[in-house]
């Protein structure tokens, strides 16, 4: 079940910029795996998208695992997540912004009932 964050401003003319996301995923089934799939994408000029990560990974049952992606510079960010499982609604997801000494950024905060289902990932070529 593929979902985004939609494009999220990367400025300091609206608060603090992020030099960092941080992707947090929490796989709350006890017996069953995911796989997921994260993608970011950035802009450094307005209506550009272009890929930046493409990352995927086997989330194991009962399990939690963060990843930290560098994005100091970029003007807008999105992440787009995949989850693929025999129980895809027990993977919990969230990212959020942090600053260069690793503060949340606030208005970067994402969480799960806040993602928006998509009907696909983004494609990166």
């Amino acid at each position: 079940m593929p979902f985004t964050t939609g494009y999220i401003t990367n400025t300091r003319n609206f608060g603090t910029a992020a030099s960092n996301v941080v992707v947090n995923l929490v796989n709350e089934n006890a017996i069953n795996p995911a796989t997921v799939e994260v993608r970011i994408f950035y802009s450094l000029v307005p209506d550009v998208k272009i890929p930046l990560y493409v990352t995927t990974f086997t989330l194991p049952p009962n399990s939690i695992r963060r990843n930290t992606y560098f994005i100091a510079g970029v003007l807008a960010y999105e992440v787009q997540f995949n989850v693929t499982s025999a129980a895809p609604a027990d993977v919990v997801l969230s990212s959020f912004g942090l600053d260069e000494f690793g503060n949340i950024v606030q208005e970067q905060g994402i969480l799960q009932s806040e993602l928006t289902i998509i009907s696909a990932l983004s494609p990166t070529s």
